[in-house]
């Protein structure tokens, strides 16, 4: 796994969680919203700047499947591959 893009997802993610201390101590793979602490309507925000920092696109489809914070370096080192 890319730990330079890793870290580039949790500082976007940082951006929308509400308590900014739970990621001093994270656990391997944190859920998005149970760990993290992040309302799942922030997603879209979340995604629109992923969508922007990589220069990609993530489809609709592609946001159920966002439930890990493996699940979306996994997609970003997919669709960077692509470009």
């Amino acid at each position: 796994m890319n730990e330079a893009l890793k870290n580039d997802i949790l500082e976007i993610l940082k951006k929308y969680a509400i308590n900014k201390k739970i990621f001093e101590n994270l656990p391997e793979n944190p859920h998005i919203t149970n760990d993290l602490k992040i309302n799942s309507a922030r997603l879209i925000d979340i995604v629109i700047d992923m969508e922007e920092k990589f220069n990609i696109e993530i489809e609709n489809e592609s946001l159920k499947k966002l439930i890990y914070l493996n699940d979306i370096v996994q997609l970003i080192e997919a669709k960077i591959k692509m470009v």
